[in-house]
């Protein structure tokens, strides 16, 4: 039997303390993949157990139906197991109400935007999702397309404002550097082209915070659905697993109405940017040096490579000597216990994250987790070793027989061919051309 159908939840599985079917839908949440379930998902039903009301959440997948044929047959609930050494924690989520395709129902994500119950849009849509161009502009082209999260949010836009309904927030929960004036900026070069009309509405009505995300969510498999299946005599094929750290900044700038995060673990503060770089460089830095060194030594998890001896000192020499040094911490905000923690939770053995998971997308997280820790050693006559082994591990992946999975797979491996990989992408007119300059070959 599948959850949603009435099969009663063990006593050992905690569930929704507040009555589900009397909850508006407040939010919009474009990229209902695994992170946000097992991230800002939880927190939005931890605020509705302390008593908040009305913070539904509507997913929308851009383009993919699998999450929709997940969760829709079981009433958007699911389960998040949280696993660690000591065991595994089991809990049913009853935050997500439905999920929407946006491929298939283009209308009703635009009226889900445009309810005047919504007043929290956001997004987990990856770093690629955003659809820059390599100068960082918008790719008009692409954000004209049929899956553009700028189309829907334009549309949802202009029937607000016709509707005289106040604007939204904006949130992205995306690894990218300053990503609410990222994700501002775009659109608006959307909305001067598709939108004109829209622009000062949008600058006084809508309000795009800073956001800091951290939680490791490695992919579902059917294992992992199976022994939640032992444990719920139901089937989740909606289950998410991941570990029990979960970190979120937020820049409290909001445009009206929001969940009461901070009261379940969340931080609004006045500026991200400290916590959102030292995340960049020393987490997310350290991941993707992982992926490319480790499955270069023939690992398939985050806890074998980071196990390695090998491997460790690379990586414990990247977050302390290389990326810390570049970070203007927060009153408060120890560097050097951050490190000691990431390499506790990378070492986790029950949480099987998979190398090439985070492998995926090199092109476009790279520049802020990599070169931009680079370019401020060499600006200082620095060079980075551990960062000069993670570049080199990842043009041998490119090399390598491995799938590439990045929306630039064919530039990459047609540059990394050869003796000028380094220039070809990395130089001046390089794939990745960046404030950094290479001094290494390949």
């Amino acid at each position: 039997m599948r959850l949603g159908s009435g099969t009663p939840i063990p006593a050992s599985v905690q569930a929704p303390a507040y009555d589900r079917a009397a909850q508006a839908a407040g939010i919009v949440h474009i990229g209902i993949g695994a992170f946000h379930r097992a991230h800002q998902a939880v927190y939005t039903d931890d605020a509705m157990n302390a008593g908040d009301r009305n913070w539904g959440i509507i997913g929308v997948s851009l383009r993919s139906g699998d999450v929709a044929a997940q969760l829709n047959p079981q009433d958007g609930l699911y389960t998040v197991s949280t696993r660690s050494a000591a065991g595994t924690d089991l809990r049913l989520i009853g935050a997500v109400q439905r999920v929407l395709v946006a491929a298939d129902e283009p209308q009703a994500v635009i009226a889900a935007i445009a309810a005047p119950t919504t007043h929290v849009v956001s997004f987990t849509v990856t770093e690629k999702g955003y659809l820059r161009a390599a100068d960082g502009s918008l790719d008009l082209a692409a954000a004209n397309g049929p899956s553009s999260l700028y189309r829907f949010i334009g549309a949802g836009l202009a029937a607000r404002r016709a509707a005289q309904l106040p604007g939204l927030t904006l949130l992205s929960c995306d690894n990218l550097a300053n990503n609410g004036a990222v994700l501002k900026g775009l659109m608006h070069q959307y909305l001067v082209a598709a939108y004109p009309d829209l622009n000062d509405w949008f600058d006084t009505e809508c309000y795009c915070p800073a956001t800091m995300i951290d939680r490791i969510v490695p992919a579902t498999t059917d294992a992992d659905r199976a022994a939640v299946e032992a444990v719920l005599g139901a089937r989740d094929e909606g289950t998410v697993v991941t570990e029990g750290f979960s970190q979120w900044v937020i820049e409290d700038d909001f445009a009206g109405p929001r969940p009461r995060w901070e009261n379940v673990g969340a931080q609004l503060v006045t500026d991200v940017a400290p916590y959102e770089t030292a995340k960049l460089r020393m987490l997310n830095g350290a991941h993707s040096a992982l992926a490319y060194i480790g499955l270069g030594h023939g690992h398939e998890f985050v806890h074998q490579a980071i196990a390695d001896p090998a491997i460790r000192p690379i990586i414990e020499t990247l977050m302390r000597n290389e990326a810390a040094p570049t970070i203007a911490a927060a009153p408060g905000q120890d560097l050097s216990a951050y490190a000691d923690a990431l390499l506790a939770r990378f070492g986790n053995p029950a949480l099987h994250h998979r190398l090439i998971q985070i492998a995926m997308d090199g092109s476009q997280k790279i520049p802020q987790r990599w070169l931009e820790t680079l370019a401020w050693h060499q600006a200082r006559g620095q060079r980075c070793s551990s960062l000069e082994a993670a570049i080199t591990a990842w043009i041998a992946f490119l090399r390598s027989d491995h799938r590439v999975d990045d929306p630039l797979a064919d530039q990459l491996r047609a540059s990394a061919a050869g003796t000028d990989a380094m220039e070809n992408l990395f130089g001046g007119r390089g794939l990745l051309a960046s404030e950094w300059r290479p001094e290494i070959s390949t």
